[in-house]
C-alpha cells in the first residue's frame, strides 16, 4: 500500500513539491519563497505514494555539519498511517549508503519531536524558530 522511491523523473519532483505545497505553504502558511531554495536542484528528493496516491515527501543534502534531512511532509488525510515512517526508514537507508559515516540531523518542527525520537534522533541544543514554527535540532544516533 505504501510505495517509497527517490524521485526520479520530472513528474515524481512535480508530485513531491505540489505535496509540500500543501503542507508547508497552504497549511503551516511558510513562505513560498522559504519553502523553495536554491538547494532543490542539488538535494535528493523523495515520493511517497498510498494505494497509489501521491501523499509524502522529503528530501535531504549535504552540509558543512553532516547530512540534513528535510522537507518531511505527509497531507492531513495521510497522517498516521506509517507513511512518514515508511519515508525516514528509505531516507536514511540511502544517506548511510550514499554517506557513510556522515553525521545525520534535521531540525524537527515541535509536534515531530517524538516522532523523530522513535526512530533514533535526539535533542541537541535549544528550542528554536523557523518560519514562525518552533523547531529542536535533532541528531541521527541509530
Amino acid at each position: 500500500m505504501i510505495e517509497v522511491k527517490r524521485a526520479a523523473t520530472g513528474q515524481d519532483l512535480k508530485a513531491a513539491f505540489a505535496i509540500r505545497e500543501k503542507v508547508f505553504v497552504q497549511e503551516q502558511q511558510v513562505p513560498r519563497e522559504a519553502e523553495y531554495d536554491a538547494h532543490e536542484p542539488t538535494a535528493k528528493h523523495y515520493l511517497a505514494t498510498y494505494k497509489g496516491v501521491p501523499c509524502g515527501a522529503a528530501r535531504w543534502r549535504k552540509t558543512d555539519a553532516g547530512v540534513k534531512l528535510e522537507r518531511f511532509a505527509v497531507l492531513p488525510e495521510y497522517r498516521n498511517r506509517s507513511i512518514g515512517a515508511e519515508v525516514l526508514r528509505l531516507v536514511l537507508q540511502d544517506v548511510q549508503t550514499e554517506q557513510p559515516g556522515r553525521k545525520i540531523y534535521l531540525h524537527a518542527q515541535l509536534p515531530a519531536v517524538s516522532f523523530y525520537k522513535r526512530h533514533g534522533f535526539v535533542a541537541e541544543g535549544d528550542m528554536f524558530t523557523e518560519c514562525d514554527i518552533q523547531h529542536y535540532k535533532m541528531v541521527f544516533r541509530g
